[in-house]
């Protein structure tokens, strides 16, 4: 079999494992770089020489930052797994070449008055036009159908720890504000139930008796094609429309700025705040592993490293001489 043929039934067998679509595009990219640049050089892609693969980790060091190459590597990798499973390889060439380590990175996360902050300015903003003059002074109805919308979604994201596409993704269907419970689609589509607390409820509960119609509503007066979306997403955009990720990244960053929250901040920051707001209060390290979706522990565990006060408590419940000079 060709390198080309390989690459396609590897691109079936992620589908088939239900891969997301950016992880397949991401992977194919990756491999067909490789047998490309393998093929132009006469090297065989099933038993690559030690020293040709050396090259082009070398070649892909000089273009790239540590963080994209890791990612490229991970996806070779992937692609010779596959590959000697289904006895095309006769193992996995690139698993005796080291590659350069990612330093550790400790993920940014809010206090709990960031968060309050961060909430508080959704009343404040009037969300200003293209033209520089606020929405609310030609659109008093649309401005509050925003505030709403904005509102809950950040008591959503950072009351179930939701990750960005997953807000994008809501749907009507899979919520329910009785029981305070949001069904979501996680990473390799594993479906999890994201826990919501009364505000996030309230919130909720505000947007779709009021904001939500009033946006829908600018949607069904546009006229065009009809969108099954509309009647499922949970939110939506000021046409109307439901808000892709794109669009919600942009909300939240405004948000953010607007609230005076340091460089750096993002969507995801709210779902580091989450896990480790649980583990100091005293949540169990596998319950926030079960609520973030984690498939290894281990991916949690870095939530105790930047929960200092958790493990202040913890040493001096604990240690018999923790608190000797208290």
């Amino acid at each position: 079999m060709t390198g080309p043929e390989a690459l396609r039934a590897f691109v079936r067998s992620l589908e088939a494992r239900d891969a997301s679509p950016e992880t397949r595009r991401s992977y194919e990219h990756t491999v067909a770089a490789w047998l490309a640049w393998a093929e132009a050089r006469g090297a065989d892609w099933r038993t690559p020489p030690r020293m040709t693969l050396r090259t082009y980790l070398a070649a892909l060091s000089e273009g790239h930052a540590r963080s994209s190459v890791a990612q490229r590597m991970a996806a070779l990798r992937a692609f010779y797994r596959y590959a000697a499973r289904s006895g095309l390889t006769p193992g996995d060439p690139w698993g005796a070449v080291s590659t350069p380590r990612l330093p550790r990175r400790l993920p940014q996360v809010l206090e709990l008055d960031q968060v309050e902050r961060l909430i508080a300015v959704v009343d404040e903003d009037l969300a200003a036009g293209a033209d520089g003059q606020p929405v609310a002074a030609r659109d008093p109805e649309l401005a509050r159908a925003l505030a709403l919308r904005d509102r809950a979604l950040v008591e959503t994201a950072y009351a179930a720890g939701l990750r960005i596409s997953e807000l994008a993704a809501a749907d009507l269907r899979n919520l329910d504000l009785r029981r305070g419970e949001l069904r979501v689609l996680g990473k390799g589509r594993k479906e999890r139930i994201g826990l919501l607390g009364r505000p996030a409820r309230a919130a909720l509960a505000d947007y779709l008796a009021e904001g939500r119609p009033a946006l829908a509503g600018r949607a069904r007066a546009g006229g065009g094609a009809p969108d099954p979306e509309l009647e499922t997403s949970v939110f939506l955009n000021h046409l109307g429309r439901p808000l892709g990720v794109r669009g919600l990244r942009y909300r939240l960053d405004r948000l953010c700025r607007l609230a005076g929250l340091p460089e750096g901040v993002s969507p995801h920051t709210l779902r580091h705040s989450f896990a480790t707001h649980l583990l100091e209060g005293g949540a169990d390290l596998r319950v926030v592993q079960e609520l973030l979706g984690h498939e290894s522990l281990a991916t949690t565990q870095v939530y105790t490293h930047v929960s200092p006060s958790r493990l202040r408590d913890a040493y001096r419940q604990a240690h018999p001489r923790a608190r000797a000079h208290d």
